[in-house]
């Protein structure tokens, strides 16, 4: 009775939307968003994993829903865009490393050299280091600067720079959006790099994962691991990264830095001191890589794409994006892996926000664009399909929604390290935001009329590298303001337990209603918000 006080006098505080966005703010109902999600969370969809029955059962719901809505499909006469993928399951054992130095050769396997790659491939050359992989403008900093590394292996240290300070034009503690591993192969690739060696980052500090567990905890890991489902890799069949990517183990990374004369740890400290590049070739070594998989088939997914067009002749060209993604884990020994917060809570939400855009009398002058994303939970898939095929210009793209896990109160995961407010009933997570103050500020200024408390928590945060982990990430590494709408993990992240009573609509109602108000704003201003590559968060 106190909660329902409290967010009675909250909603007594805030403002009324304007009368020109009211028909379609009030269309988003917490009724609604049960009724969809009990739908499309329920044991008849089996888990939504990608390219099995049920995710395609959730591709044909949502297009059916953008045709009642009277959404402009953009494939012909079709709301679905096909994502070309490959299933596959990469084969440990014959996929290897091999170091050739002083006529002396030496083959690795896993988990001294791991790679997930969807190709059979032998790649041979020399290697060259490239600090941290990165090329970042803006930020005056480009490890590929005085290296050649074009028919080359790439050697990188993973994350980034002077992560353990504040001060650091790196995002201080944070991330920036060149931490994450695909970036790293993309600018490697452009850079002319046949293959990348990832290396761990020998200063890393932070929180110590290598802690042997308790009995107790050991055996619980063990039973969870052993009901998950068995899930195949997958990868873009185009669109992609086109070479691969090796994780090295400490045996074959010491190996690289002993034929080099220097030390890991050393050149790191020299990186982070300035901070400034200590790129080099790595002269003397030679390496051979060879890529196997044991099993492999070719498929499409689809992304499900819907346009509402704006009313404002010369700005109507333009685009504002609401995003999520419907495909989740399947089932497995333990069951069903519902995914009503993970993802189903973000699908309903695009679609409610779509009935609600479409049922305003009042366009905004903007386009708007729903997309609900095929293969997330596979790598961002179909995200980063979507970026290299796009069906509206990235150029004149100003913002995009994306909606990931919308529907719970954060909880402590065991998973995951954090601080958590005492009460986040109310509470939303804005992840991204430090790229784009203008769009922070414009969700802040919506949000006077809904009244949520929001955290933005996670852009200091590097230990969970949660910037990289839903389909806003594609849209930011193309320079648009990108931000991931997030409630938080609790205990039944990717567990069988993501069960739809455990939502609160309540809540995911009003997040919906600030992205209609702020998605609005955003489509109707006169000015897009801006990309600021160089902020930081705070």
């Amino acid at each position: 009775m106190r909660l329902f006080s409290l967010l009675f006098a909250t909603a007594l505080l805030c403002a009324q939307p304007p009368a020109r966005v009211q028909t379609g703010y009030d269309s988003i109902q917490p009724a609604r968003l049960k009724a969809d999600l009990t739908f499309l969370s329920s044991d008849a969809l089996e888990g939504r994993l990608s390219l099995q029955r049920g995710s395609e059962i959730a591709i044909q719901w949502i297009a059916s829903e953008f045709a009642k809505a009277g959404l402009k499909p953009l494939m012909g006469d079709s709301y679905l865009q096909p994502v070309p993928l490959i299933e596959f399951s990469a084969d440990r054992a014959l996929t290897s490393l091999t170091l050739v130095r002083d006529g002396q050769s030496e083959v690795f396997h896993a988990p001294d050299a791991t790679a997930t790659f969807a190709h059979e491939a032998t790649i041979s050359g020399r290697v060259v280091f490239a600090g941290f992989g990165i090329t970042a403008p803006e930020l005056n900093y480009d490890d590929y600067a005085g290296i050649d590394a074009r028919g080359k292996i790439v050697l990188i240290f993973n994350h980034e720079p002077q992560e353990a300070e504040p001060n650091s034009v790196f995002n201080g503690i944070g991330n920036t959006r060149y931490a994450n591993n695909n970036y790293k192969v993309f600018n490697a690739e452009r850079h002319g790099a046949i293959a990348v060696l990832s290396m761990p980052d020998p200063n890393h500090l932070g929180p110590d994962r290598t802690v042997s567990p308790t009995a107790g905890q050991a055996t619980a890991s063990q039973t969870q691991a052993a009901q998950r489902p068995r899930i195949l890799s997958e990868a873009l069949a185009e669109g992609g990264p086109k070479i691969p990517l090796f994780t090295l183990g400490r045996r074959v990374s010491d190996a690289l830095f002993e034929a080099t004369g220097k030390k890991a740890a050393e050149v790191e400290t020299a990186v982070n001191a300035k901070p400034a590049p200590a790129s080099f070739d790595v002269l003397g070594v030679s390496i051979e890589l060879h890529t196997a998989t044991s099993e492999q088939r070719r498929a499409s997914s689809y992304n499900v794409v819907g346009l509402i067009e704006g009313s404002d002749p010369a700005l109507k060209d333009e685009t504002i994006v609401f995003s999520g993604h419907f495909d989740h884990e399947g089932t497995g020994p333990a069951g069903i892996y519902h995914g009503a917060d993970d993802n189903g809570s973000g699908t309903v939400g695009v679609v409610a926000l779509a009935h609600a855009f479409a049922a305003n009398p009042v366009k905004p002058r903007r386009s708007l664009l729903f997309i609900v994303f095929a293969a997330e939970e596979r790598g961002l898939l179909g995200s980063y399909y979507y970026v290299s095929h796009p069906l509206r210009p990235l150029a004149t793209t100003g913002a995009q929604i994306n909606f990931d896990m919308i529907g719970r109160n954060e909880a402590a995961d065991p998973r995951v390290i954090t601080e958590i407010s005492p009460d986040t009933t109310n509470q939303l997570g804005l992840i991204g935001t430090h790229y784009s103050p203008d769009y922070r500020e414009t969700v802040e200024r919506q949000n006077k009329t809904v009244g949520l408390g929001i955290t933005y928590k996670w852009d200091l945060d590097a230990y969970n590298g949660v910037l990289f982990r839903s389909d806003q990430y594609p849209f930011l590494l193309h320079d648009i303001p990108a931000v991931w709408w997030f409630t938080g993990f609790h205990p039944d992240y990717h567990q069988v337990t993501d069960t739809v009573e455990k939502i609160n609509f309540e809540k995911m109602a009003r997040i919906v209603k600030l992205a209609y108000l702020s998605g609005f704003e955003f489509a109707d201003e006169q000015n897009l918000p801006r990309l600021e590559p160089k902020a930081k968060a705070r």
